[in-house]
């Protein structure tokens, strides 16, 4: 990736992580990335929506429970 392409992508992250701030979305920077990528990739964005809602709804699982126990 040249320098001109890195920084449009780097700005374009950066405005629509400002937009998922003020729309309150709880997405981090890293988290906001990887679902662009995705749909980059062709990933239906209603449909990456629909799965992040989905396992915000999920509590976490015994498995995660145990670990963090044993510290």
């Amino acid at each position: 990736m040249d320098q001109e392409a890195a920084r449009t992508a780097r700005e374009s992250l950066d405005l629509a992580f400002h937009m998922s701030n003020v729309l309150d979305s709880g997405i981090d920077r890293h988290t906001l990335s990887v679902l662009i990528a995705l749909c980059d990739m062709g990933v239906n964005p209603e449909a990456l929506a629909a799965v992040v809602k989905e396992l915000r709804r999920e509590p976490p699982s015994s498995e995660t429970n145990v670990s963090s126990n044993k510290s």
